[in-house]
């Protein structure tokens, strides 16, 4: 079992930056790819980044890219989303996830991720 935890979120202005964590216990994850996802009112899942398991390689949606970075520390059992030029459009609920056991390849979709946290709000005003 993982157990995920997010942290990290409040409420900023357009433009400015935060840092996510993410936060695994119980079994490791170092050998599986890890994801950020958010949720707006009344809209799915989005997908944001995903990392694979040594934190080599990256993918981002279109909508973050050149503006989120995410990256992972094994050691320390934690992934960080970071987020820089802020937009009112990014409020939303953050989500970290992880793949399976020894799952180390990325994925886009939900459905691909077996372990969620609870979500942090990340709310952004003009």
């Amino acid at each position: 079992q993982v157990q995920l935890e997010e942290s990290g979120g409040g409420l900023v202005q357009a433009g400015d930056s935060l840092r996510l964590s993410c936060l695994s216990t119980g079994r490791s994850v170092s050998t599986s790819a890890l994801g950020w996802f958010r949720q707006a009112p009344g809209k799915e899942h989005e997908f944001i980044t995903a990392i694979n398991f040594n934190g080599e390689n990256t993918w981002y949606a279109d909508s973050v890219k050149g503006r989120f970075t995410s990256s992972r520390d094994n050691a320390r059992n934690t992934m960080y989303l970071q987020m820089n030029d802020l937009k009112v459009e990014d409020t939303a609920t953050y989500y970290c996830a992880v793949r399976g056991w020894d799952v180390c390849v990325m994925a886009a979709s939900i459905y691909e991720y077996e372990y969620w946290g609870q979500g942090t709000q990340v709310t952004v005003s003009s």
